[in-house]
């Protein structure tokens, strides 16, 4: 073999080795093109998830991935249960399967045994980072008999958005980037609800939020609190404009900040465009 054909093998060799090495990011922070280029084929319903939480992990629209997967509000899946992501990324066309009506009754899951509390500022939390697992294998399950989320029908048609805490924005959107706003404060510091909706996610199963909830207000518009030290409310609760719903902290980081996103569509968008200026 020539010195040049050696040098070029090892070159080869290199590059496929840095190629290995290299890890994806998590879900908070995407450094390529905003929305689901890397959707996955497939995906494996784990305990703890709901339909909401996987779309909103992977940038789907929820209405879509449920259409993709014929699930009819509201949204019960179940752990083991086999999804198709790929035909909810857009453009796959798709007819999507119309909302229950306001009066329908969701299905009741069976979750941890939690006991609930009335949501005020003093109030104790529902969920603490010691209470909720983060690894998968704590949410597997060998019997997949019981859906794994219950999901409140309500539509809000939000008017206005208000802060959810007070504070600096230490970090802005960014577009392909940084899918939502950081905001310092205290340990401690009231989280609120953005406008009003149902909770379709509690817990710390995202890569990268740390203990985190996500609002849906109406068929178009999410919102996703990230970072938490407790949560105040639980899947399938109705919340208020301004109701208090968790505290902030540093679960899943390094310092005391709440992780805000609004998403439209699945689609992560700057909440800085729609929240009054202050």
């Amino acid at each position: 073999m020539t010195r040049l054909a050696a040098s070029l093998c090892l070159l080869c060799i290199g590059g496929l080795m840095t190629a290995c090495a290299d890890k994806p990011l998590a879900p908070i922070e995407d450094r390529g093109r905003a929305g689901t280029s890397k959707v996955e084929q497939r995906y494996t319903v784990l305990r703890g998830d709901t339909l909401f939480s996987i779309a909103f992990r992977y940038g789907l629209d929820f209405r879509r991935l449920a259409a993709a997967n014929t699930i009819p509000a509201p949204y019960t899946i179940f752990p083991g249960q086999k999804l198709r992501l790929a035909e909810a990324n857009p453009p796959s066309v798709v007819k999507l399967l119309p909302t229950a009506a306001p009066n329908t009754t969701p299905s009741v899951v069976a979750k941890a045994a939690v006991k609930k509390v009335p949501v005020t500022t003093t109030s104790r939390p529902l969920v603490k980072p010691s209470a909720v697992s983060t690894t998968a294998s704590a949410k597997t399950s060998s019997t997949p008999s019981k859906p794994t989320a219950r999901v409140s029908n309500t539509n809000v048609d939000v008017g206005s958005w208000r802060w959810p805490v007070s504070g600096k924005v230490v970090r802005r959107f960014e577009t392909n980037l940084h899918k939502g706003i950081d905001i310092s404060g205290k340990r401690g510091d009231a989280v609120l609800a953005t406008a009003g909706g149902s909770v379709v996610y509690a817990g710390s199963g995202i890569a990268g939020y740390g203990l985190m909830l996500i609002v849906r207000h109406n068929d178009e518009y999410l919102s996703a609190y990230g970072h938490n030290d407790a949560l105040f409310v639980d899947e399938g609760d109705v919340v208020r404009d301004g109701q208090k719903i968790a505290e902030r902290g540093s679960s899943g980081t390094d310092s005391v900040k709440l992780h805000f996103e609004i998403r439209r569509r699945g689609r992560p968008v700057d909440p800085l465009q729609l929240l009054p200026k202050r």
